[in-house]
C-alpha cells in the first residue's frame, strides 16, 4: 500500500500544471483589469473637471476691473448652484492670488503641492491635475494657474497671476470603474470553469491512447511475448513502447535459452539415473532368485557409483553455470592472486593426470613471487580454472602434456592465464560452440557434462575478462604429428590487473 500511495498520476499531474497557471494568472488578470477600469473610468471625468476649470479661469479673467477682490472673482449664483446640483460628489472650486490670499471658493481645499526646485516657471493656462484630499474624503483636483488684470498690480498696471482650482469626490468614478469590472469579470466566473471542464475533457482524451494502451497489454496472456502494435499509439509513447518490445524481445530470448537448458539438462540428468536404476533393479533382482556372485554385485554397484558420480558431476555443474549466472553474487569480489588458485588447482588434479598417464604441469610466478593480483570471485575464478583443466584431461589422450600457465604484463595492465594441451584440438568452424551449454566436439566419445565451456565463457564475462581460443601447436593438413597427438588448443584469458602493493586502494571498504 506504501508503494500505490508514493505512486502519482500522469492524467493529474499534467492537469495540475496546466489549471495551475490558469488558476494564477486569474487573480493577476482581475487586478490588471481593476487599475484599468480605473484609468478608463477617470479619463470623461476628468476631462470634465478640466473644462470646469477652465471655465472658472475664463469667468476670474474676464471680470471688470472695479469691482472689489472678492466679489469679482465670485461664482454667480447660477454657476455655484451648476457646480453643486450633482447628487454623487461634492464639488470644491478655490481662486487664489498671487500672495496666498483666498479670493473665492472653498477654504478647506489644500493648495498644490510646491514645484521642485530647478523646475522651470510656471505656465499660465497650464491645466494640471492631482489626487488630494478635503475633510478626510478623496478628491481628484483639476488646477491651473491665470493671468488677470488688476492683480498684484505694479506701478505700471501690469496684471498678475492667479490659482484656479476644482475639485471632485470621487463616487462617480467608483461607481463606474465596478461597473466596468462587473462586466469583464463576471463573465468570467463563468469562463473559468467551463475552461476547466474543456481542459479536463481533452486531458481525458488525450490520454484515452494510454489507457487503450494499458488495457491491451492486461489481456495478454502470462506467455505472450510478443511485441507490442505500435500503429496504434501516440507518437510520444512510440519511445516507451519500443523499449517494451525490446524488453520483451530479450526476455523471450532468455526464457527459450532457459527452456532449452532445463531440457538439455533434464536429457542428460535421465541417462545416469536411468543407469542408477537399471542396476539396481538387475542387482535386487539377482540377489532375489539366488543366482548373483559376488564378483557379478560387486560390477553392479561400480556401475551404480559410476553413474551416481556422473550424476553428482552433472548437478555440480549446473549448479557452477547458476552461480556463474547470478550477477549479485559474482559482484562480491575481492583481492584474487591468480598464481596461487592456478597452482592449488593443478595440485588437486595431479593424481586423476597420473592414473591417465598425462603430463600436468605449472609455468608461471610462485604464490609469493607474484606481482599482480585480480579484483575477482575466488570460488567463480577457481571453478574456470578447474573446469578448463578438466576439459583438457578429458580430450586429452595418454601420454600427453598439459600446462596450465599464468603471464605477467610488465606494464601491470593485465594477468593472463593459459591452460593449453596436446590433444587434437578445436577445428575452427566449432570453436564458437563449445562454448553453448551441452555440446560436444564431433567425433568424441568423452563422458562429460558439456557444461564445462559454457561456465568458462560465463565466468568470463562476469568478470569483463577476454577470452580466446587457439591451436597448440600450428595445423598441417594431412601430416602426422611425430609423437602422435593433435594440434592441441590452448585456452588464454586476459583479465584486468594493478601491481599488489595497490590493490587495497580500489578494494571496498
Amino acid at each position: 500500500m506504501a508503494a500505490e500511495s508514493g505512486q502519482r498520476s500522469l492524467f493529474g499531474e499534467i492537469l495540475d500544471w496546466m489549471l495551475a497557471p490558469l488558476l494564477v494568472i486569474w487573480p493577476i488578470s482581475v487586478a490588471l483589469t481593476w487599475l484599468v477600469a480605473q484609468g478608463i473610468a477617470s479619463k470623461p471625468y476628468d476631462r470634465e473637471l478640466g473644462e470646469m476649470a477652465r471655465s472658472l479661469g475664463l469667468q476670474a479673467a474676464s471680470e471688470p476691473r472695479g469691482a472689489k477682490a472678492h466679489s469679482r472673482y465670485a461664482l454667480s449664483p447660477e454657476a455655484a448652484a451648476l457646480l453643486r446640483a450633482d447628487e454623487s460628489d461634492t464639488v470644491f472650486y478655490q481662486v487664489v492670488g498671487a500672495h496666498g490670499e483666498l479670493l473665492s471658493g472653498d477654504r478647506e481645499l489644500p493648495a498644490p503641492p510646491p514645484a521642485p526646485s530647478g523646475s522651470e516657471a510656471i505656465v499660465p493656462w497650464e491645466l494640471h491635475l492631482r489626487d488630494d484630499e478635503v475633510n478626510n474624503e478623496s478628491v481628484r483636483v483639476a488646477y491651473l494657474w491665470i493671468t488677470a488684470e488688476g492683480v498684484n498690480a505694479n506701478p505700471n498696471g501690469s496684471g498678475g497671476t492667479l490659482l484656479i482650482q476644482v475639485a471632485e469626490t470621487l463616487g462617480k468614478r467608483a461607481h463606474l470603474t465596478n461597473d466596468i469590472i462587473k462586466g469583464v469579470i463576471l463573465p468570467q466566473f463563468v469562463i473559468l470553469p467551463l475552461a476547466v471542464l474543456l481542459v479536463w475533457l481533452a486531458l481525458a482524451r488525450g490520454i484515452a491512447p494510454l489507457n487503450e494502451l494499458q488495457r491491451r497489454i492486461r489481456s495478454r496472456e502470462s506467455s505472450d511475448l510478443s511485441p507490442i502494435d505500435e500503429k496504434r499509439i501516440p507518437d510520444e509513447v512510440a519511445p516507451l513502447v519500443r523499449s517494451i518490445n525490446d524488453l520483451l524481445q530479450r526476455l523471450d530470448q532468455s526464457l527459450s535459452s532457459q527452456k532449452h537448458f532445463l531440457a538439455d539438462a533434464a536429457h542428460q540428468l535421465k541417462t545416469p539415473l536411468a543407469g542408477l536404476r537399471t542396476q539396481a533393479e538387475l542387482a535386487q533382482r539377482e540377489i532375489d532368485e539366488g543366482r548373483g556372485t559376488p564378483s557379478e554385485l560387486k560390477r553392479s554397484l561400480q556401475q551404480i557409483a559410476l553413474s551416481s558420480q556422473r550424476a553428482a558431476h552433472m548437478v555440480n555443474q549446473l549448479l557452477a553455470m547458476a552461480r556463474a549466472e547470478d550477477q549479485e553474487h559474482s559482484a562480491r569480489r575481492v583481492r584474487v592472486n591468480l598464481a596461487e588458485l592456478a597452482m592449488e588447482t593443478v595440485r588437486d588434479f595431479v593424481p586423476r593426470a597420473l592414473d591417465k598417464g598425462l603430463d600436468l604441469g605449472y609455468e608461471g610466478p610462485d604464490q609469493d613471487g607474484c606481482r599482480l593480483c585480480i579484483l575477482g570471485h575466488p570460488l567463480l575464478i577457481r571453478e574456470l580454472i578447474r573446469n578448463l583443466v578438466d576439459n583438457a584431461l578429458l580430450y586429452t589422450p595418454r601420454g600427453g602434456t598439459i600446462t596450465v600457465r599464468i603471464v605477467e604484463d610488465p606494464f601491470g595492465q593485465v594477468c593472463v592465464l593459459q591452460v593449453e594441451d596436446s590433444g587434437p584440438g578445436i577445428p575452427e568452424s566449432e570453436r564458437e560452440k563449445v562454448f553453448q551449454p551441452f555440446y560436444r566436439a564431433l567425433g568424441t566419445n568423452v563422458d562429460g557434462s558439456g557444461l564445462g565451456l559454457a561456465i568458462v565463457r560465463e565466468i568470463v564475462l562476469q568478470h569483463e575478462a577476454e577470452l580466446t581460443l587457439d591451436d597448440t601447436r600450428e595445423r598441417r593438413p594431412g601430416a602426422q604429428e611425430p609423437d602422435g597427438m593433435g594440434p592441441g588448443v590452448r585456452f588464454t584469458i586476459r583479465f584486468n590487473a594493478q601491481p599488489i602493493s595497490r590493490m587495497h586502494e580500489h578494494l571496498p571498504q
